[in-house]
């Protein structure tokens, strides 16, 4: 949807205002539709377009994050053992988002057609991670969740799950993978669209091409919101009761103008990448997964390779990647300033002591940007041994900015997750970080509106019940309703 009118979408006071155009706001808008119709809510983008930065899928969001394949949230501990305690969170709060957009489909609102069913896969090589992928096949197959995982060290088996793989490989190389057959891909770009799409046809104010430059506190305990009209070049203050910075990298900054208390000593560590994209169609449709591998040292863990599937805008693709790189913006389309204007007394030890400690992600970082097209390529023969440079294109992803945080014991830590901060009065509430982020955009949002709106949240839970039926249950532990859930959410969501 593009903008009405600004003399339709101004405002000079609103109960809501959201800042950002990705799947946080558009969540969060659509949240507040469903539980309080009435309130006034202004949503400001500085593009053109809703879900343009990380939630779009040639940046890098992409992959219905449920832990099925992604092996850093189930890393073996010393002893070898594999903990399944974080992924079947993630997976818990995946089945919240399946939920929430199944109510969202059924109800009308949005289409189907961002969600398509796709098998998740994992996949090693050598003894050490074979091992390894064993282990953690034993512990998660277990879990209700994940008992239709399939694990395999069978060539065949492997190349028929996923043929590009297998063709070309050193038969003497010991290789293990785990399937499951019930993944998903999500364009995160469409599903935020749609969900704008929503708020704008149910009374929200949606102003595109509009920067937000600062965010103060007023005199009646909520928030004045400078902004900027970037086709004209005219400034306005709207006033708000409630904000929420969902800005993806561009949300430290404004968290930090805010002043709250909370946002204290917190940094970002920006880091960029590229994929490689398969222009041939006859390699396209030969594979029909999502494949991930295991994360070089030192690489964070969003850079882990994979092997992509990915439909955007109902077109299939196939990606290989993300090859790490550093660019001081916050955002894709952010300046080059925008890691030294983060830094401030109150996060320079923690950013000091991060770097210190972080020094195998620097040596990784350098290595990545100063990695030639030839070495793109044997990166990518790792997992399809007979790919060629021809018949790939190179693409810049969008900026992650990592969070960095204080520790007492360490000074700052670097961390790979969301940070969900809010002030103590909960008027402000502002989202950091970025894997699994938009994933579960839907349970974050259920956690902010907690910490938000603690007097309306008990009167909204018989709503938020109704949309999420498995709300407040676990499923891992509940296998009937898990069951049960699932096969509604992949009706609705065209899935089986």
């Amino acid at each position: 949807m593009t903008a009405n009118s600004p003399a339709e979408n101004s405002a000079t006071k609103t109960d809501v205002l959201l800042i950002g155009g990705g799947i946080m706001s558009a969540t969060l808008g659509a949240f507040l539709k469903q539980l309080a119709p009435d309130w006034d809510i202004s949503l400001y983008e500085r593009l053109d377009r809703a879900g343009l930065e990380s939630s779009d899928p040639w940046n890098n969001a992409g992959t219905g994050h449920a832990a099925l394949c992604e092996l850093n949230y189930s890393p073996a501990a010393a002893d070898g053992s594999v903990d399944p305690a974080k992924a079947v969170g993630i997976n818990e709060q995946f089945q919240v988002s399946r939920q929430f957009w199944s109510h969202l489909v059924s109800e009308g609102h949005i289409g189907n057609d961002f969600i398509n069913p796709l098998p998740h896969m994992s996949f090693v090589w050598g003894d050490a991670h074979s091992e390894y992928l064993r282990r953690r096949h034993e512990s998660l197959s277990a879990q209700p969740l994940f008992k239709t995982m399939e694990f395999s060290e069978d060539p065949a088996k492997l190349a028929e799950w996923a043929p590009l793989i297998m063709e070309g490989r050193d038969p003497g190389q010991r290789v293990a993978a785990s399937r499951v057959a019930g993944g998903t891909d999500v364009d995160f770009g469409n599903l935020t669209r749609q969900l704008t799409n929503y708020m704008g046809a149910n009374g929200v104010h949606l102003n595109f091409g509009h920067e937000v430059g600062n965010v103060t506190r007023s005199s009646n305990g909520g928030w004045d919101v400078k902004v900027k009209d970037r086709a004209t070049g005219t400034t306005s203050t709207v006033s708000a009761k409630f904000v929420f910075i969902g800005g993806g990298g561009g949300a430290l900054h404004l968290l930090q103008a805010s002043g709250i208390p909370e946002g204290k000593g917190f940094g970002g560590f920006p880091v960029s990448g590229q994929f490689l994209r398969a222009t041939d169609e006859s390699i396209i449709s030969r594979h029909n997964a999502k494949v991930y591998g295991q994360a070089s040292v030192g690489a964070p863990p969003m850079s882990v390779p994979h092997l992509d599937t990915r439909f955007v805008n109902g077109k299939r693709s196939l990606l290989f990647g993300p090859y790490g790189g550093f660019s001081p913006k916050f955002l894709k389309t952010g300046s080059l300033l925008d890691l030294p204007l983060s830094v401030r007394p109150s996060n320079l030890v923690p950013m000091l002591a991060v770097a210190k400690d972080n020094m195998s992600l620097v040596k990784y970082l350098v290595t990545e940007v100063l990695k030639t097209r030839e070495g793109k390529t044997a990166a990518l023969q790792e997992f399809m041994p007979q790919a060629q440079t021809e018949g790939w294109d190179l693409i810049t992803a969008g900026q992650r900015v990592q969070v960095i945080k204080k520790d007492p014991k360490k000074g700052g830590v670097l961390q790979f997750g969301t940070e969900l901060i809010t002030a103590a009065d909960g008027s402000i509430g502002a989202l950091l970080g970025a894997s699994p982020g938009a994933s579960t955009a839907p349970p974050i949002m259920i956690n902010l509106l907690k910490r938000a709106f603690p007097r309306q949240f008990d009167g909204w839970e018989p709503k938020i019940k109704e949309m999420i039926p498995g709300y407040g249950v676990k499923l891992n532990e509940n296998e009937r309703l898990a069951e049960e859930i699932e096969a509604d959410t992949s009706r609705v969501l065209g899935l089986s």
